[in-house]
């Protein structure tokens, strides 16, 4: 059986030179292409391949944050950067060198890394996803499964997220949904736009309006445009005042 591959680019040119150097590759196959970041992540929740070609720079959601949030799905795919931009390739993937592709792509560099991607478990590709920490992209969605359909939330949109046992709920201004990703992996990528103000909850700064006292004397989060009141826990509630008053 093939090994199926989708190939992720902005530029047509791209896609179909990498798919001419794969139709040379033995027990390989192109089961589909995509455009951008967005259309990778439907793309392979449809095609289920198993490695993803992906260019880094694109327009939208790049290559870095589309493989962050396959990385979420219970059998994530391996996937192989493409880019022009040899430092940047560098600085991202300093320790496992076949985690991405220079362009123009090289015949025998392009087998070479699919071969490694291939041997690769879903344990160890996680790990080369998580080698990004600090020098990954500025995340700008969030990615959540709805009716078994995969949608994606600004992170613009997000007012609040609330942390219950294994699962979090995504306050936005369309809704709520609800995702398994961790509170601290969300406080790690967006701790500028965000503040702890609970254990279990991490609060957009922009929307925070100010404090406020429950009917038992317990310290709230006023929020804009949003009824609901988070609760700020003691912990947290001397850098929440030091944010407000700051503002």
């Amino acid at each position: 059986m093939s090994i199926k591959i989708l190939v992720v680019d902005d530029e047509e040119f791209a896609r179909e030179r990498i798919k001419g150097l794969i139709d040379r590759c033995a027990d390989y196959e192109v089961c589909a292409e995509a455009e951008n970041g967005v259309e990778a992540i439907q793309k392979v929740e449809r095609y289920q391949p198993d490695i993803v070609l992906m260019d880094i720079s694109m327009p939208g959601m790049d290559g870095l944050e589309s493989a962050r949030n396959l990385s979420e799905l219970p059998n994530p795919p391996a996937v192989i950067f493409t880019t022009a931009y040899g430092e940047y390739a560098l600085e991202a993937f300093s320790t496992k060198a076949t985690g991405y592709l220079m362009k123009p792509i090289r015949q025998e560099q392009l087998l070479q890394s699919l071969e490694q991607a291939r041997s690769l478990n879903r344990v160890q590709r996680l790990e080369m996803l998580e080698q990004r920490d600090g020098q990954r992209s500025t995340r700008k969605h969030i990615c959540a499964r709805m009716r078994g359909n995969l949608e994606l939330i600004p992170i613009e949109d997000v007012v609040y997220f609330q942390a219950d046992q294994k699962y979090v709920t995504v306050r936005h201004n369309g809704g709520e949904v609800i995702i398994e990703e961790s509170l601290k992996s969300l406080e790690t990528d967006l701790a500028d736009r965000f503040i702890r103000v609970h254990r279990n909850a991490l609060v957009a700064k922009s929307r925070i309006t100010g404090l406020t006292k429950s009917d038992i004397g317990r310290t709230q989060i006023t929020l804009d445009k949003v009824q609901d009141q988070l609760e700020v826990s003691r912990r947290h509630l001397a850098e929440v005042r030091r944010f407000v008053r700051g503002r």
